[in-house]
């Protein structure tokens, strides 16, 4: 079994702002309901068996936008609400998802951000691959708006995020860097589970990546693959939607 989490949660204020009133973001779209972030992930060629979308922010009006556009697949998507999407970080969204895809037996697990465009050759690169996926694209590393991750010389994966999006620091020496992509496949169920089970309370408060990270690690380097996206968009304003259709 298949299953892609998407986590929307969150209230994308600096998005709102740009568009100059309060929207939900993955919903927005200035034509057609098919322009909209949400339908372009959940509409890519690649089928999952449970699509898991957790929302937060107007989560009712998520759900009725759901229900409403997406009758082919009804059936395989799972709706979870993050009551708590104010008050910790994404990492929360992700251990709602995670929560939710326990009560599976699932394969795999491909999660992705909900405020993301990508390419479809890239995204079925991730969701065919038989390995563990992490992904970056070509973007330029900018701290006021990448999130990064690097190699260290044993190997390991660090992603290092600034939230005051003031300055980005690596205090070890390492072997690469990228920017990353923010969709990932877990492709090791045991692993999947014995990480989900370790992460303590504290650990879903902050960001996914503490999750990512931890998973990453406990794997070896030979089941793991990087993908580059082609085409990477992060939406954080109007003007990033914009390039969709550019």
């Amino acid at each position: 079994m298949k299953i892609l989490i998407i986590t929307v949660a969150g209230m994308s204020s600096r998005f709102s702002r740009s568009v100059g009133k309060d929207v939900i973001k993955c919903l927005y779209n200035e034509d057609s309901f098919s322009n909209s972030l949400i339908y372009r992930m959940l509409c890519q060629p690649n089928k999952f068996d449970i699509y898991i979308i957790v929302g937060g922010y107007r989560y009712s009006e998520l759900e009725s936008a759901i229900n409403e556009h997406f009758h082919d697949i009804t059936d395989r998507i799972v709706m979870v609400e993050n009551k708590y999407y104010e008050k910790y970080g994404s990492g929360y969204s992700l251990h709602c998802g995670m929560k939710e895809a326990m009560n599976y037996c699932f394969d795999e697990i491909v999660f992705a951000e909900g405020d993301l465009f990508v390419d479809t050759s890239s995204f079925s690169k991730v969701c065919c691959s038989v390995r563990n996926v992490v992904t970056c694209n070509n973007e330029p590393i900018l701290a006021d708006k990448s999130v990064a991750y690097y190699v260290d010389l044993s190997g390991k994966l660090h992603y290092i995020y600034d939230t005051s999006h003031h300055a980005l620091e690596i205090n070890e020496p390492f072997l690469a860097i990228y920017n990353s992509g923010q969709i990932w496949k877990f492709s090791d169920k045991d692993k999947i589970c014995e990480v989900y089970n370790n992460m303590r309370p504290a650990d879903w408060e902050g960001t996914n990546l503490v999750f990512v990270e931890k998973y990453f690690n406990s794997i070896i380097s030979d089941d793991l693959e990087t993908v580059r996206f082609d085409t990477w968009i992060n939406c954080n304003t109007v003007d990033d939607y914009h390039k969709i259709k550019g």
